[in-house]
C-alpha cells in the first residue's frame, strides 16, 4: 500500500505542474481549475521540468483500450515522464475498482482497506500495478511523494466512459436484498478532487466519492425497470459475454462481479482536506445515462451491426425456405 498518508502543506508558488491528459472532459477540467490557482503553474507537456505530475491517463479506462496498453507499459510510460522532467511528485487518477467486489468487504470500504482487484478484470489489475510502481518510486527517496485517488464511477452528461455505462447497464439487475448498492460520481466533482489533492499536497491514498451511496433497488427504481425472472450469476455473465463480443457492449469481460458485489468507499479522508461533493449518487446516475449504452457506437459500428442482422435475417429466411421446401418434398414423396 501507498505511504503514510498526510495532508501536508498548501502548494508552494510557482509549482510547475504537468498533466499527463486523460479523458478529454476531465483533462480540461482539471487543467482549467489548475490554472485559475496563482500559487500553481501549469506546463507544456515539452517542458523541461515540473515538480509535480498529474497523471491522468492512467485511469482513462477508454484510453487504456484504444492503446492496447499493458500495466508495465503504463508504468514505465509515467516513471518515463518523472524521469525526463525532474518531478519529485506524482498525483496519479486510479479507481476505487482495486478494492475488488468481494462479498466479505466492508460498508463502505476505506483508504486501509487492501487493494484486491478482480483477476479477471484487466483494467482493474492494470491500475493496482501502476500504483505498486508508484510505491516502489516513492520509497526510494525521502524527498518523494505520491498522491493516488481512487474515484468510484464517474460520470456526467456527455463524459461518461463505456466503462462507466457498462456499470451502469450492470446495476440493477438482481431482485430483493441481493441487488448491491452503488456509487456514482459526477465529473466536476473529480475534478475539483484532483485539485484539492494537488493543492494540499497530499501524500497517499484518497478515496473519491459521493456522500453515501445508492441502495440496489432504488438503481433499478430509476432504471425504470420492471421486476424479471432471476437467473443464475453464470448464466447471465454467459450473455454479457456474447453481447460484448458480437455488440460491443454492454459488460466487458471481468467486469460482470463489479455489478453483482458492493464496493462502495468512503469519502471522509477527502473531505478532510476541504474537498465537498456537489452532486448526489441519483442525479448524477441520471445524467450519465440519458442514453443508452449502444447511443455511443460509431456509426460505422452501427452499419457493421445492421448488415450483420440483415446477414442473419437473409439466412434464417433461406433456412426456412430450405425447411419449408424439405417438408413439401417428404409430403410429396409419401403420395
Amino acid at each position: 500500500m501507498l505511504g503514510t498518508s498526510r495532508a501536508g502543506n498548501v502548494a508552494e508558488v510557482g509549482k510547475k505542474v504537468l498533466i499527463r491528459e486523460g479523458a478529454t472532459v476531465l483533462s480540461r477540467r482539471v487543467t482549467d481549475r489548475l490554472h485559475a490557482i496563482d500559487t500553481i503553474d501549469v506546463v507544456a507537456l515539452d517542458a523541461g521540468h515540473a515538480d509535480v505530475i498529474v497523471d491522468l491517463r492512467t485511469g482513462d479506462h477508454d484510453g487504456l483500450a484504444r492503446r492496447r496498453s499493458s500495466a508495465t507499459a503504463e508504468g514505465e510510460a509515467l516513471m518515463d515522464e518523472v524521469r525526463r522532467v525532474g518531478a519529485q511528485r506524482v498525483v496519479m487518477l486510479s479507481s476505487s475498482l482495486v478494492y475488488g467486489p468481494h462479498p466479505n468487504s466492508r460498508l463502505p470500504l476505506t483508504e486501509d482497506d487492501i487493494a484486491r482487484p478482480e483477476a479477471t478484470f484487466v483494467f482493474a489489475r492494470q491500475l493496482a500495478a501502476v500504483e505498486h510502481v508508484l510505491d516502489r518510486w516513492r520509497r526510494g527517496s525521502t524527498d518523494r511523494s505520491v498522491a493516488v485517488l481512487r474515484p468510484t464511477v464517474t460520470m456526467g452528461l456527455g463524459a461518461s466512459s463505456s466503462l462507466a455505462r457498462a456499470l451502469a447497464a450492470g446495476s440493477g439487475r438482481r431482485l430483493g436484498d441481493e441487488e448491491p448498492a452503488a456509487q456514482f460520481l459526477h465529473i466536476d466533482d473529480l475534478a475539483s478532487a484532483v485539485e484539492a489533492v494537488v493543492v494540499s499536497e497530499y501524500d497517499g491514498v484518497v478515496n473519491v466519492a459521493p456522500d453515501g451511496w445508492i441502495p440496489g433497488d432504488r438503481v433499478r427504481a430509476l432504471l425504470g425497470r420492471r421486476w424479471r425472472i432471476p437467473v443464475p450469476q453464470w448464466f447471465r455473465e454467459q450473455i454479457w459475454a456474447l453481447q460484448w463480443r458480437f455488440q460491443r457492449g454492454p459488460i466487458p469481460p471481468g467486469l460482470g462481479p463489479y455489478t453483482t458485489s458492493s464496493w462502495v468507499v468512503a469519502n471522509d479522508r477527502l473531505k478532510a482536506l476541504g474537498w465537498t461533493p456537489t452532486v448526489t449518487n441519483e442525479q448524477t446516475f441520471v445524467e450519465g445515462t440519458e442514453h443508452p449504452w449502444w447511443a455511443s457506437i460509431t456509426p460505422k459500428r452501427r452499419q457493421e451491426l445492421a448488415l450483420a442482422g440483415m446477414a442473419v435475417g437473409i439466412a434464417a429466411l433461406v433456412g426456412a425456405l430450405v425447411a419449408i421446401g424439405l417438408r413439401s418434398l417428404k409430403k410429396s414423396s409419401r403420395r
